[in-house]
């Protein structure tokens, strides 16, 4: 599924639009996160005058198709002696 430019994301008619901090409260990220991802074209936004909004359900649907990446952790066992 082809996901819209950041300038065409559109919240349905009933839906409060979220801020910078909303989206970073979701996303569990820094508020800077959210505004370095916006401006790179990586989340979708709505911009209104110099205002950066995000559709809730834009978000979400963003959040739910990004590939899931495993974490490896190196070194982390105890030494035995």
């Amino acid at each position: 599924m082809k996901m819209p430019s950041p300038h065409e994301a559109k919240p349905s008619t009933n839906e409060t639009l979220w801020d910078a901090n909303d989206v970073a409260d979701f996303l569990k990220v820094s508020r800077s996160w959210v505004y370095q991802h916006a401006a790179s074209g990586l989340l979708p936004l709505l911009k209104i005058g110099g205002l950066l909004r995000f559709s809730p359900s834009a978000i979400r649907t963003w959040a739910f198709e990004q590939p899931v990446l495993a974490t490896v952790r190196v070194g982390g066992g105890t030494q035995g002696g």
